[in-house]
């Protein structure tokens, strides 16, 4: 094997001439993989004034120097692009919207992250989905606006996703 196996970094192996050429392309690709950032995307076809270092998704149906890297990293380096097939659990930072784009293993997420629980200054806010809660009923007292009042939060627990 003359690269690595998830990012296809090139080795420099005993005996090879010019190896500041494949160590140079180790970095170039280290360099729009880690903590990668893209302008926008999924685009279908390369920007027309890439300036060097930016990076997009390439969209699915991509044409021109992108045809057949549906999916990838495209970076523009000095005068080519360099191409990052993402791994599972890629992650990527949307310049335009502001938010983390997640690589699955089959797509790229459209800002949502896959977690178990969501902390605050070390709080949970946020954990695993729970069981519906039921709406009031029964009881000696009924209190109607309390009814309303408590329906309504269940509501929006449920919009939140937080309950079923």
């Amino acid at each position: 094997m003359s690269e690595t196996e998830r990012y296809q970094l090139p080795f420099i192996l005993p005996g090879r001439a010019q190896k500041e050429v494949y160590r140079n392309e180790a970095l170039t690709r280290i360099d729009a993989a880690l903590h990668a950032a893209v302008e926008e995307g999924p685009l279908p076809t390369p920007p027309q004034t890439p300036q060097i270092g930016e990076s997009w998704i390439v969209a699915i149906g991509a044409s021109g120097d992108w045809s057949g890297k549906e999916d990838d990293v495209a970076t523009w380096t000095e005068g080519d692009w360099r191409f990052i097939t993402p791994q599972a659990g890629m992650m990527a930072w949307d310049r335009a919207r502001g938010l983390w784009l997640h690589w699955n293993g089959t797509g790229w997420s459209s800002g949502e992250l896959p977690v178990t629980r969501l902390l605050v200054d070390g709080q949970q806010v946020v954990g695993a989905r729970q069981p519906e809660a039921p709406s009031p009923s029964g009881g000696t007292t009924i209190d109607p606006e309390a009814r309303t009042a408590i329906d309504a939060i269940i509501a929006t627990l449920m919009s939140h996703g937080l309950i079923d």
